[in-house]
């Protein structure tokens, strides 16, 4: 079966810790929810850094990442499906999705 990278871009950070406990909550929620298909639950990450040819920047890029996590499902449309019921996204994030390619 596939497998597919979720890229989380922006959303705000909780503004408490009950905020923060309901954030996580539902992320916990939303990946126990589908089991197997969670092949890496993932994390959020700290600021990066751009790194080319002429050197390296710290402004985290054009759309900075905010977390990744790693799925397995039959095809896109139904890696999308599952990436419509992120958490995330009713906290101002987006999900970028992508098919991992074996090499």
């Amino acid at each position: 079966m596939p497998k597919f990278i979720f890229a989380y871009h922006g959303g705000k950070m909780p503004e408490s810790e009950e905020e923060g406990a309901k954030v996580m909550a539902a992320w916990g929620a939303w990946i126990g929810g589908l089991g197997d298909a969670f092949v890496t639950p993932g994390a959020p990450v700290g600021m990066s850094k751009t790194v080319s040819a002429s050197g390296v920047e710290d402004n985290g890029g054009a759309n900075p990442i905010s977390g990744y996590s790693v799925v397995m499902a039959d095809n896109m449309d139904a890696a999308i499906e599952i990436a419509k019921g992120c958490p995330g996204l009713a906290n101002e994030s987006t999900v970028e999705v992508a098919e991992l390619i074996e090499m």
